[in-house]
C-alpha cells in the first residue's frame, strides 16, 4: 500500500503533535471512564506514546546488555534467565530498540501483557504461538509447556528461532507458515495443521490484524477443546475489539480485555481515528 502524500511531506513529530491534539480535544468532549480519563492526564502533561502511560519511563533501550553469538552468528539478550536471539547478526542498536519494545509490551502494567496471575499457561499444557516472531512469549512459559507450535512467516526470524529453542527442541516444533481460515501453499489452518487428536489448551495470536482468520480456521480445535485459552491482539484495527469480542462469544468463550489502551499509530495502512484509544489484548477461556 502507498504512503499517503502527507505523510512523506509532514515530518513525523509534527503529525504526531496534531495527532496527540485531535484525542485530547475528542477526549476532552465526552464522558470517561477512569481508564480514558488517566489516558487523557497523561497526554496534557507528556508526548504522545503508544502507551500513554508513565510506565514505559523506566525502560531505556541502551542500557539492554546484548552479546553475540559468534558460532550461530547472531545477537542475543537474556529474557527471564534464557537466551532470546534477535535475527539480525550485527545491528546492536536495531537488537536493543527490539527488545526494549518486548519489555514494554510485557510490563504487568502494559496493556499489552498476555498473561496475569488468573489467565496463565499451567504446567503440561500445549501451547500454538501464532505470530511467534522472535518467541518471547513461548520462551517465558517453556518450561511449563508439554509441547509448543511456534507460526512464523518471516524467514529472518526461523534462524533465530531456532537458535533460541534450541535447548528444548525435542518439544517445539517452527512452521513457517501463515495460520488462516483457508489452506494453500503459504496458509494453514490449525484445524488442519492439529488434525482430530492433538491436543492444544493455549493459543496466543498477534498476526497484524488476522486474528479473525486464525480463529475461523480452528473451529474444529475449538469445538472439541474442553481445556482452552486464547490470548489475541485487538489493536491492529480500530474495530478489530468489539469483532473479535463477539466472534469469540459465539464460539463459547467467556471474554475480559486487558486493562488500559494503546494508542497505535504506527503501520502506513494504519487509520486513527476516533475513539482513538484502542484494548490491546482479549483474554478468551472456555
Amino acid at each position: 500500500m502507498k504512503i499517503p502524500i502527507y505523510k512523506k511531506l509532514i515530518p513525523r513529530s509534527i503529525r504526531l503533535g496534531i495527532l496527540k491534539n485531535q484525542i485530547i480535544k475528542n477526549l476532552e468532549s465526552r464522558d470517561l471512564n477512569i481508564e480514558e480519563e488517566a489516558v487523557l492526564v497523561f497526554l496534557k502533561k507528556s508526548p504522545l506514546h503508544i502507551f500513554p502511560y508513565d510506565f514505559p519511563e523506566k525502560y531505556k533501550a541502551a542500557g539492554i546488555r546484548i552479546e553475540k553469538d559468534e558460532d550461530k552468528g547472531l545477537l542475543f539478550t537474556f529474557w527471564e534467565g534464557k537466551k532470546l536471539y534477535y535475527k539480525n547478526g550485527y545491528q546492536i542498536k536495531k537488537a536493543q530498540t527490539y527488545f526494549n519494545s518486548l519489555l514494554l509490551e510485557q510490563d504487568p502494567n502494559s496493556p499489552h501483557c498476555y498473561l496475569t496471575a488468573d489467565f496463565d499457561v499451567n504446567e503440561g499444557d500445549v501451547i500454538v504461538d501464532v505470530g511467534a516472531a522472535e518467541g518471547n512469549f513461548s520462551l517465558s512459559v517453556i518450561e511449563k509447556a508439554r509441547q509448543v507450535f511456534l507460526f512464523e512467516v518471516e524467514k529472518d526470524w526461523i534462524k533465530a528461532l531456532e537458535a533460541t529453542f534450541e535447548p528444548w527442541k525435542d518439544k517445539v516444533t517452527i512452521v513457517q507458515k501463515y495460520v488462516s481460515d483457508v489452506d494453500n501453499e503459504q496458509c494453514i489452518k490449525l484445524d488442519t495443521f492439529f488434525g482430530e487428536k492433538q491436543p492444544v489448551n493455549f493459543i496466543k495470536a498477534d498476526v497484524e490484524g488476522a486474528e479473525a482468520q486464525v480463529i475461523n480456521g480452528a473451529n474444529d480445535l475449538i469445538n472439541r477443546q474442553k481445556d482452552l485459552r486464547i490470548a489475541v491482539c485487538t489493536y491492529h484495527r480500530q474495530t478489530d475489539a468489539q469483532e473479535l469480542d463477539e466472534l469469540l462469544k459465539t464460539k463459547g468463550f467467556k471474554n475480559h480485555f486487558s486493562d488500559k489502551y494503546m494508542i497505535f499509530h504506527y503501520g502506513s495502512s494504519n487509520v486513527v481515528e476516533p475513539p482513538y484509544l484502542r484494548k490491546a489484548v482479549l483474554r478468551a477461556v472456555k
